[in-house]
C-alpha cells in the first residue's frame, strides 16, 4: 500500500483534523456569534486551500469542467455551509463530547445515501458498523 495514496491515511488525517475542529471550534465559538465564528473558518479554508494549490502548482481553469460536476460541487458546498453553520451553532450550546458524537450521525446516513442512491451494496460489516455509530450516538445523547 502507497502511504501517499492510501484512502486510509487521508480518512484517518481527515478524522484527526475533524476532532481538532471540534475541540478548537468550542474553543473559538465562546462569547461570539455562531454565524461569524463560521465565516472566519471559512475565510481561513480558503486561505489555506489556495496555499496548498499555489505550493503544489495545481491552479486550473475549471471552464473544461462537466455541468454535473459544476451543479454536485456547488451543492456540496452548501450543505457543507449549513453543516458548518448548524455545527457550530451546536457547539455554541452544547458540550463537545455529545455534538462532536451527534454530528458523526453523517457516517450512518452517508451509508444509507451511498446505498439508496449510488447503487453501493451493503455488507454485514457495513450495517453492523453503521448501526453502531447510531446506537453510540444515541447513547452518548440521551446519557
Amino acid at each position: 500500500m502507497n502511504l501517499r495514496e492510501s484512502w486510509l491515511l487521508f480518512a484517518l488525517g481527515s478524522a484527526f483534523f475533524a476532532a481538532l475542529t471540534a475541540l478548537f471550534g468550542k474553543m473559538g465559538v465562546a462569547g461570539i456569534n455562531s454565524n461569524l465564528a463560521t465565516f472566519i473558518r471559512t475565510i481561513v479554508i480558503l486561505l489555506v486551500t489556495a496555499g496548498i494549490l499555489s505550493l503544489r502548482n495545481e491552479w486550473a481553469r475549471p471552464t473544461g469542467l462537466p455541468v454535473s460536476s459544476w451543479v454536485f460541487l456547488v451543492l456540496s458546498g452548501i450543505a457543507t455551509g449549513l453543516s458548518w453553520l448548524c455545527y457550530y451553532r451546536a457547539l455554541q450550546l452544547g458540550p463537545i463530547s455529545k455534538v462532536a458524537p451527534i454530528d458523526k450521525l453523517s457516517v450512518a446516513i452517508a451509508i444509507v445515501l451511498g446505498i439508496v442512491l449510488l447503487g453501493e451494496q451493503l455488507s454485514w460489516p457495513l450495517a453492523i458498523g453503521g448501526g453502531l455509530i447510531v446506537t453510540g450516538a444515541i447513547i452518548i445523547a440521551v446519557f
